[in-house]
């Protein structure tokens, strides 16, 4: 039996068991800290040195694990250095957004092998789009240069409330008794996780893109919808059943706009993608020039006005400040409340660039405190479309390498 048909034998027990979970330390280890030595190793997991000798002859058997060679020693007999070899194990990670889904494949050392984006795509709450969805993720794996009996897991991010332990979505797809993450599975025969779209670009921006040395982090998807992925003390948050992060769904206005969670006078209902869509429809209908004057107004996307604040459309522009202006208050909201190192803006309207981030800005130094946000930086998203899909790697990753 292979180091991951171990992984994923819920039969297994006693001495078997043991070593299985002393395997998955060292593979821990590699994936956390590099290449290293018998005796990192030993020092490591407080083990001997034929016993970890043992194990790594276990694992470079099924592949997994390579001796590079002797390393310079300051001293006697030259060490030899083990370390993964990063082609024996892939992740997948499918990002599904309003209109098109992202699709990534990582090897066991987070190089990215293989990226699709913006795969055409309606998301519906209905069993023909789960039905479509499932299809185009078998697609990618057919087409990928990999066989998928080498691709461990796959992370697939969802907006809308996931129970990430349960593998439940509440908002998509909620047809079945079984979870979502087994509907699917048994889909795809693959392993499949399940996880919030906001907080998995949040894992993936922490974990590979503009987060320094930042410890506690809010990233924002400020898209369609707007949602929240929360890092504390470099650990994603996910409340008491998984579901913190409704940033959206905070009740900051007086107004009579029902969201579509059913309540009324959330941020999302001023301050989103679909709240920008309406008020620009309501601009045209009043008369109000714009590039997109020429579109019929059931068609025009948000990525319509993206496009045309870009080609410096006043009215978008303005409609855009609006929402980031209302938006700020939001924010300034949650760094009164968390005390964040930084705050990263993502999802489409992030790509508005100083549109958007400069109302933000302005509306956080007027509704926070100052001695509370002057430590707080704001950045863009440096991943942008790929954050998803990367963040739903590396959680797979961690969850069957790392996690004890």
């Amino acid at each position: 039996m292979t180091f991951f048909e171990e992984l994923n034998n819920e039969n297994i027990s006693g001495v078997a068991y043991k070593n299985a979970a002393l395997k998955k330390n060292i593979i821990a280890y590699f994936a956390n800290s590099g290449s290293c030595t018998i005796a990192d190793l030993c020092k490591e997991l407080n083990l001997s040195a034929p016993k970890v000798n043992n194990l790594l002859n276990d694992l470079m058997a099924d592949g997994l694990v390579k001796d590079y060679g002797k390393i310079e020693s300051t001293g006697g007999r030259k060490p030899n250095l083990y370390g993964l070899v990063p082609e024996s194990g892939f992740f997948l990670g499918v990002d599904v957004k309003q209109n098109h889904i992202n699709i990534g494949l990582i090897d066991l050392q987070k190089n990215l092998v293989q990226l699709a984006n913006n795969i055409p795509y309606t998301l519906s709450n209905n069993k023909e789009s789960l039905e479509e969805l499932c299809q185009l993720i078998s697609n990618f794996i057919s087409g990928a240069p990999i066989p998928k009996d080498k691709i461990l897991g796959v992370g697939l991010n969802l907006s809308g409330r996931i129970n990430y332990a349960t593998g439940y979505s509440y908002s998509f797809f909620h047809f079945d008794e079984e979870p979502l993450s087994r509907v699917i599975e048994t889909n795809l025969g693959l392993r499949v996780y399940l996880e919030n779209d906001s907080r998995a670009m949040a894992y993936g921006e922490f974990m590979a893109g503009i987060v320094n040395e930042e410890k506690n982090v809010l990233f924002l998807n400020l898209d369609y919808g707007l949602g929240m992925g929360i890092m504390i003390n470099s650990q994603v948050y996910y409340g008491k059943s998984g579901f913190a992060g409704e940033f959206g769904h905070i009740p900051l206005f007086n107004n009579e706009i029902l969201c579509h969670c059913g309540k009324k006078g959330c941020l999302e209902t001023e301050a989103s993608g679909r709240a920008l869509i309406r008020k620009l429809k309501e601009k045209l209908l009043d008369g109000s020039t714009s590039l997109l004057s020429q579109k019929s107004p059931e068609t025009i996307s948000l990525e319509d006005i993206i496009d045309a604040a870009k080609n410096d459309d006043v009215l978008a522009i303005e409609l855009i400040a609006e929402v980031g202006e209302k938006l700020g208050r939001g924010i300034a909201l949650l760094i009164n409340i968390f005390n964040p190192e930084l705050v990263i803006l993502g999802g489409s309207l992030a790509t508005t660039g100083e549109y958007i981030r400069l109302p933000i800005k302005s509306a956080i130094n007027k509704y926070s405190l100052s001695l509370v946000n002057n430590d707080t930086q704001l950045k863009t998203s440096k991943l942008g479309e790929k954050a998803g899909v990367i963040g739903g790697c590396l959680l797979v990753r961690n969850r069957l390498l790392i996690q004890a």
